[in-house]
C-alpha cells in the first residue's frame, strides 16, 4: 500500500484500501448519510459490518474521526487492521502513558491520523477535552451506543459524558452505533445525544444462519455432556460462563479432553489476557472459554458455535455474544445450556451492582471515620473494607465506591508497591447530605437490571420459535418462525397459512381463554397468572381438585373447547406461540399471556395465520376434533425441513455447485452467502432437486421475495446438472 491519501469516492476508497467491490445492504445507507453530514443512529446486528460504516467515510473526508469504544482489545484489533491496510490510526486509553497520550494528540493536531480510537473515560478529563478543542474533528462514532441508556444491558455512567463533551467540542457530527438495542434504549441514546435531525436505520436482527437451542441440564455432569457434543460437532467456538472459577473448570475439562483451547478472564493479567485473545483469533486455539461480563472484542469469522454454560443476565447481551457465532455466513449454533438454580449466581451480581443508598452513605461515613487525618487516604483492600462494612457481597464495595466517585466525594487510586487501590476523601467537610446521589434513580436501576434478567428466564422457558421470540423482544413484532432453531425443527417443515372460518373460530376461543386467564398491568400489557397446564386443563372444563379449588371454573371461557384432546390442546398452544400469538412471562415459573398479536387476532382484526396442528400429524387421523377440520379441502400444504435427512438423495457435487452459484450471487449484491440462502436450503435443493418454481417453493427457506431475486439461476443449473 503506497502513502495515504484521501479518496473523495467511497466506491473506489472501498475497493482501494478494503477490497471490497461494494456495500452490504444496510451499510451503503450508513455510509450515504454519513457523507451526506447526517447525524444517526445505527442499529446493526453483531457481523454486519458497522465499523466500515465510519472507517470508510473517514478515509474520504478531510479530518479526524473519532471512535468512542469501550474495549481496549478490540481498539487495538482495529488499529492493527486499519495500519496494515495504510490507513493511518491510533488509539488513546488507559493502557498508554501520559508522555504517549500527549504524542497522539500532538499528531492529531498535525492531521497525521485518519482514525483515532477513544476509551469513554477520557472524555471527563477537562485537560483532553482542551486538546480535543484544537483538533479538526470531522466525525465522533460512538460504538457500543447502548452503553448511553440505563435501560441497555451494558450501562457505563462514563458514556453519559459524551453528550456534554461534544457540546464543547461544537457539536461535531455525530454516529452512534449498536448491535442490540430494544425501542426504549434508541430513545434513551437519541435523548442523550445532541444529535440534529438524525436519522435512525435500524437493520433486522435476524441472523438466518444461527441456529439457537435450549438444552435444560439440572448437573453440571449433563452441562459438560452436552458441551462435549457441541464442541465435537463445531470443532470452533467460544463458551461463556458467569465466573472466572467457572470459566477455569470449564478450560480443564476440555483441555483434558485434548480440545486445543484458551481461558480468558479479568482475573488474568494484561499480558496473559493477550495471548490468550491473540491465539484464538489467529486461529492457533479452536476454543475459547471465557466470563459473559469481560468483552473479548475478538473478530474470528469462522467460529461455528458459541455455547452459554450458564444463563446470561439480559437477553441483549445473549444476542451479542451468540451473534460472534457464523460471521462468515455459514451455519453456526448458539448453545444455552439451562438450569434454574444458575439464576442465583446473576442475582448476586445484581445485588453486588445495586447496594442501595443506605449502603452507600454508610460506606462514606466509615471512610470518613478511619481515614488518615492529614491525607484523608484509607489504603484498605476491597476485601478488608467488606469485612468492616460486614459485607458479604465485595461487588457492592466496588459499586457504592464508583457511585461516590461519580459524585465527587472520593477518588481512588493506585498504592505503589501494593496490589490493592487507596481511597482519598476528597472533601472532608462534607457530611453525606451534600454528596449528590439520586437514591430515586437507585432504584429503578435495580428495577431494570431484574426486568432484563426476568426476561431472559422467560426466553430460556419460552416455547415457541427462539429467534422469532428475540425478534419480538428487539421490536421486530411481525417476524416469522426462523425454521431451523430446536422448537421450530420439531415442527416438521410446515409453513403458517392463513386458516380457515372453523380453525380460526378454535383459535379465537383458546387465545379467549388465555387472555381470561390473564391481566392486564398498568402500562396496559398482558401479564400472566397461571402456566400452560392449568390454562389447557381450564379450557376443557377439567374437573381435578387441582383446578377446582382455583378460580379457573368461575371463568366465563371454562370448559369451551372440551372436545378436545390434551394432546390437540398442547400442539394447539406450541403453533399459537410460534406464531407470535402467546408470550411466557414469569421468572419463577413460566405463566402464559396473550402477546399484542394474539389480542388481535382474538378480536378479528387480523386473519390468523399460523401453522395448524393437523398438518403436523403424523398419520391421517385427526389430532383435533371433528369441528376442527379445514374447510379447504385438506391440511396446510407441507414444506420440507431442510433439517430432516430422511428425503431424497443427497448429491454432494452438485451441493459443491449450489454453494458456488450462492458465493457468485452474494458478491454481486454484496451480500453475506447466508442471505441468498443458507445450507440447509442448499442441502435441499441438492436432494430434491428440483428444477420448476414450484417444486423449488416448497422448501424452506424460498420465500416469493427470493426466488424472484435468485431461484431462476439455481434451477437452470440443476438442470443443468441433472441433463435436464
Amino acid at each position: 500500500m503506497n502513502e495515504f491519501r484521501v479518496l473523495r469516492d467511497p466506491l473506489l476508497a472501498l475497493e482501494t484500501y478494503f477490497g471490497f467491490s461494494g456495500l452490504r445492504e444496510g451499510q451503503d445507507q450508513v455510509v450515504q448519510a454519513v457523507l451526506e453530514g447526517k447525524d444517526a443512529l445505527v442499529v446493526m446486528p453483531t457481523g454486519g459490518g458497522k465499523s466500515l460504516c465510519y472507517q470508510l467515510p473517514a478515509i474520504c473526508r478531510e479530518g479526524v474521526t473519532l471512535v468512542v469504544s469501550p474495549l481496549i482489545a478490540l481498539m487495538k484489533d482495529q488499529v492493527d487492521a486499519l495500519e496494515q491496510k495504510g490507513i493511518p490510526a491510533t488509539m488513546i486509553n488507559s493502557s498508554l502513558s501520559m508522555q504517549e497520550q500527549r504524542e497522539r494528540l500532538h499528531k492529531m493536531r498535525e492531521g497525521l491520523y485518519k482514525l483515532v480510537y477513544v476509551a469513554p473515560e477520557r472524555f471527563g478529563q477537562p485537560g483532553f477535552r482542551r486538546a480535543l478543542a484544537e483538533v479538526e474533528i470531522d466525525l465522533v462514532a460512538i460504538d457500543e451506543a447502548h452503553c448511553l441508556s440505563q435501560w441497555g444491558h451494558d450501562f457505563r455512567p462514563d458514556y453519559l459524558k459524551l453528550g456534554y463533551a461534544m457540546n464543547e467540542l461544537g457539536n461535531p457530527q455525530l454516529l452512534a452505533l449498536t448491535a442490540t438495542a430494544t425501542p426504549k434504549v434508541r430513545e434513551d441514546i437519541l435523548s442523550h445525544l445532541p444529535m440534529h435531525d438524525p436519522e435512525v436505520i435500524v437493520r433486522g436482527f435476524a441472523r438466518e444462519n444461527l441456529h439457537f437451542r435450549i438444552t435444560p441440564c439440572d448437573t453440571n455432569k449433563e452441562k459438560f455432556k452436552k458441551l462435549h457434543e457441541i464442541v465435537r460437532t463445531g470443532k470452533t467456538g467460544i463458551v461463556y460462563c458467569t465466573t472466572r472459577k467457572k470459566v477455569e473448570l470449564v478450560y480443564e475439562e476440555l483441555c483434558n479432553l485434548g480440545i486445543n483451547a484458551i481461558a480468558y478472564h479479568a482475573g488474568m493479567d494484561d499480558n496473559a489476557r493477550e495471548e490468550a485473545q491473540n491465539k484464538f483469533i489467529s486461529k492457533e486455539a479452536d476454543v475459547a472459554v471465557a466470563t459473559n461480563a469481560f468483552g473479548m472484542g475478538i473478530d474470528r469469522d469462522d467460529v461455528r458455535f458459541v455455547a452459554h454454560f450458564e444463563i446470561p443476565g439480559s437477553v441483549e447481551a445473549y444476542y451479542q455474544e451468540a451473534g460472534r457465532a457464523g460471521r462468515d455466513g455459514d451455519d453456526a449454533s448458539c448453545d444455552l445450556l439451562f438450569n434454574h438454580a444458575d439464576l442465583r449466581t446473576q442475582e448476586f451480581f445484581i445485588e453486588g451492582a445495586n447496594p442501595g443508598f443506605v449502603f452507600i452513605v454508610d460506606l462514606y461515613e466509615m471512610l470518613r471515620k478511619f481515614c488518615d487525618a492529614q491525607t484523608h487516604e484509607l489504603l484498605w483492600s476491597m476485601e478488608e473494607i467488606a469485612t468492616k462494612m460486614q459485607c458479604k457481597n465485595e461487588m457492592s464495595v466496588g459499586s457504592a465506591l464508583a457511585a461516590l466517585a461519580r459524585a465527587g466525594a472520593i477518588e481512588r487510586f493506585d498504592v505503589p508497591g501494593q496490589r490493592i487501590r487507596g481511597t482519598r476523601i476528597l472533601h472532608p467537610e462534607w457530611g453525606a447530605q451534600h454528596i449528590n446521589i439520586d437514591a430515586q434513580a437507585i432504584i429503578e436501576k435495580e428495577n431494570r437490571d431484574r426486568d432484563k434478567l426476568k426476561a431472559m428466564t422467560s426466553y430460556a422457558y419460552s416455547d415457541g420459535c427462539r429467534q422469532q421470540w428475540i425478534l419480538q423482544y428487539f421490536g421486530e413484532g411481525d417476524s416469522e418462525p426462523c425454521g431451523h432453531c430446536d422448537q421450530c425443527a420439531g415442527m416438521d417443515g410446515y409453513t403458517a397459512e392463513e386458516l380457515g372460518p372453523q380453525e380460526t373460530e378454535i383459535v379465537r376461543k383458546a387465545l379467549s381463554g388465555i387472555a381470561r386467564a390473564s391481566y392486564r398491568n398498568r402500562d396496559g400489557q398482558w401479564e400472566g397468572r397461571w402456566g400452560k397446564v392449568k390454562i389447557i386443563q381450564m379450557l376443557k372444563g377439567a374437573k381435578t381438585q387441582d383446578i377446582l379449588k382455583t378460580s379457573l371454573p368461575r371463568l366465563s371461557t371454562y370448559g369451551i373447547l372440551s372436545d378436545m384432546t390434551e394432546d390437540a390442546l398442547k400442539q394447539l398452544f406450541q403453533s399459537l406461540k410460534l406464531a407470535g400469538y402467546l408470550r411466557t412471562c414469569g421468572a419463577e415459573r413460566p405463566m402464559l399471556t396473550i402477546s399484542k398479536r394474539g389480542h388481535d387476532a382474538m378480536m378479528g382484526r387480523e386473519p390468523v395465520r399460523m401453522i395448524w396442528p393437523l398438518a403436523r400429524s403424523k398419520t391421517p387421523a385427526r389430532v383435533l376434533a371433528p369441528s376442527a377440520a379445514s374447510t379447504r379441502g385438506g391440511p396446510t400444504r407441507p414444506r420440507f425441513n431442510n433439517a430432516r435427512p430422511d428425503f431424497g438423495v443427497f448429491d454432494e457435487e452438485l451441493f459443491g455447485k449450489l454453494k458456488d452459484l450462492r458465493r457468485e450471487l452474494a458478491e454481486e449484491y454484496h451480500l453475506r452467502p447466508y442471505m441468498v440462502f443458507h445450507n440447509s436450503t442448499l442441502e435441499a435443493l441438492a436432494r430434491l432437486k428440483p428444477t420448476t418454481r414450484e417444486g423449488a417453493m416448497n422448501i424452506h427457506g424460498i420465500g416469493a421475495g427470493k426466488a424472484d431475486k435468485y431461484l431462476d439461476d439455481f434451477l437452470e443449473l440443476i438442470a443443468e446438472h441433472e441433463g435436464v
